[in-house]
């Protein structure tokens, strides 16, 4: 493909050198650059592309894409092309280079503060089941066909976007849903892309610093941005943040939620906790109506499913079909549950800092456990407030906290679970510290008592925990199975 055809529609001046000229592939990785390429500079939070041009030109690059002034003649033999912003222009080239994938299937863009990861999981369930091949790429991984790929951010860089989507539709699938981070639109990474479905979930105070948004305003004007570049917007209703997040929207718009006048309503919540079991019922009317079971907890489990339901109804999905896939779904990490025994319930959660485990805590007290019983630790080379906080939520929610270690990286675990503590004994909380998690988790199955509901926080859907700089394999459903083995033979 040409440089010019991978430009098409992209706004530039030529500094130096022919457009006609062949590209291999782009690359915004001065590492990874090879012969033939173009090479796009992009200014990032660390690194500047535009300090590497010489050295991907020495590997081969014949297209520099740069947002800056250059001296083309110091690139002899190769095409400079200047833009006004790399990070966008990139972004509709991946596109072009992979011949518009984005177009040949029915793209769902979910953003939000929570609830992102378990309703992209939902909507795919439902999809797939109703005979419609969904691709995903969340917080969690990306799914494509049969192929799981761990994720290295929530919303990946636009090439990266585009490929995937390329082997989506190569290996037959028809739909494709998706979290769109309030950073992956700040930094166009789906720009470019007209949703067909654009969804709004929830909007609370978060990633608002230095390196991610300066202002809540901001935050919400980087998530609005979603309602401009979708055909239908799908949007919670009851959230105070809705009217800011509509502000110029380009889209039709359907609402959800438990308020009067929503395009699709749920009502008629019932919770159940039996032995080894939690789950949640509730009435949906409006644009659809019937009644969905799900095996998962509280009211925010009843938002996402309300949310899947809107969503596939678009669709031609049935009602049966939404009932039964919604009735199964289980998202790793999030509220999962883990059959250990017919006594009491265990969850998997990754709620990792004071707000989401302060909602997951107060959501599982609606169930009336005999006991909440929590175990959690903090990650390492972090804010220690978050510790004290955290403490402090558990010791105030739970009946039991089990004080335990995370990813404790270059510090001390023990001097890490030595500041939750701290913030425990704000309280009249019951704990006990046992820094090994593996160790921690045994305690909490053999200590389980009849009626109880015990949650591990923290590491959700994590297969590691890193020390000092390394990544050791560890995953928690791993180390409860070898834990109910050991039980099952010492006994």
């Amino acid at each position: 493909m040409t440089l010019a055809q991978i430009l098409d529609g992209v706004s530039y001046s030529v500094l130096g050198g022919s457009l006609e000229v062949e590209i291999s592939d782009l690359y915004m990785d001065s590492r990874k650059v090879t012969n033939g390429s173009a090479f796009i500079a992009i200014i990032g939070a660390t690194s500047d592309g535009h300090t590497y041009l010489k050295d991907v030109v020495s590997k081969g690059a014949t297209a520099l894409i740069v947002s800056e002034n250059v001296d083309y003649l110091e690139y002899p033999g190769v095409t400079v092309v200047r833009v006004e912003d790399t990070r966008y222009a990139m972004a509709l080239m991946s596109a072009n280079f992979f011949g518009h994938p984005e177009k040949e299937l029915f793209t769902i863009g979910i953003t939000g503060t929570k609830g992102k990861t378990t309703t992209t999981y939902m909507i795919k369930n439902v999809l797939d089941a109703c005979g419609i091949p969904t691709g995903l790429i969340g917080t969690i991984e990306s799914i494509v066909g049969t192929v799981h790929t761990p994720a290295a951010n929530t919303t990946p860089e636009s090439y990266a976007i585009h490929k995937a989507f390329r082997k989506m539709v190569n290996c037959g699938m028809k739909a494709v849903v998706m979290e769109v981070s309030s950073q992956g639109l700040m930094l166009h990474r789906t720009a470019g892309i007209l949703f067909d479905i654009g969804v709004f979930t929830n909007l609370e105070k978060d990633h608002i610093g230095p390196h991610e948004h300066t202002s809540m305003e901001h935050y919400i004007a980087c998530k609005s941005m979603l309602f401009r570049q979708c055909k239908k917007g799908i949007v919670n209703g009851d959230d105070a943040h809705l009217e800011a997040i509509l502000r110029d929207h380009t889209c039709e718009v359907e609402t959800y939620g438990l308020s009067e006048g929503m395009d699709y309503r749920a009502s008629d919540m019932e919770y159940s906790h039996e032995a080894g079991r939690i789950g949640t019922t509730f009435a949906i009317t409006g644009k659809v109506n019937t009644r969905v079971e799900l095996g998962m907890p509280g009211l925010f489990s009843v938002y996402n499913a309300l949310c899947a339901v809107a969503v596939t109804s678009h669709l031609q999905v049935t009602t049966e079909q939404m009932q039964k896939a919604l009735q199964h779904v289980h998202v790793k990490g999030r509220i999962e549950p883990v059959r250990v025994s017919d006594k009491f319930t265990l969850l998997i959660d990754y709620a990792h800092n004071a707000m989401a485990l302060e909602s997951v805590l107060k959501t599982l007290r609606e169930y009336h456990p005999h006991r909440l019983v929590t175990l959690f630790g903090c990650g390492g080379n972090r804010s220690r407030d978050r510790r004290f906080e955290m403490g402090e939520v558990s010791g105030r929610l739970s009946d039991f906290t089990i004080i335990t270690s995370d990813n404790p990286r270059f510090e001390k675990p023990e001097e890490i679970i030595a500041d939750i503590v701290k913030g425990m004994k704000k309280t009249d909380g019951a704990y006990i510290t046992i820094t090994d998690r593996k160790e921690a988790i045994r305690y909490a199955i053999t200590h389980g008592e009849p009626g109880d509901i015990i949650i591990l926080a923290g590491k959700g859907h994590e297969d590691y925990q890193e020390i000092n700089g390394v990544k050791y394999p560890m995953d928690e459903r791993v180390l409860i199975q070898e834990i109910l083995f050991e039980l099952a033979h010492k006994a």
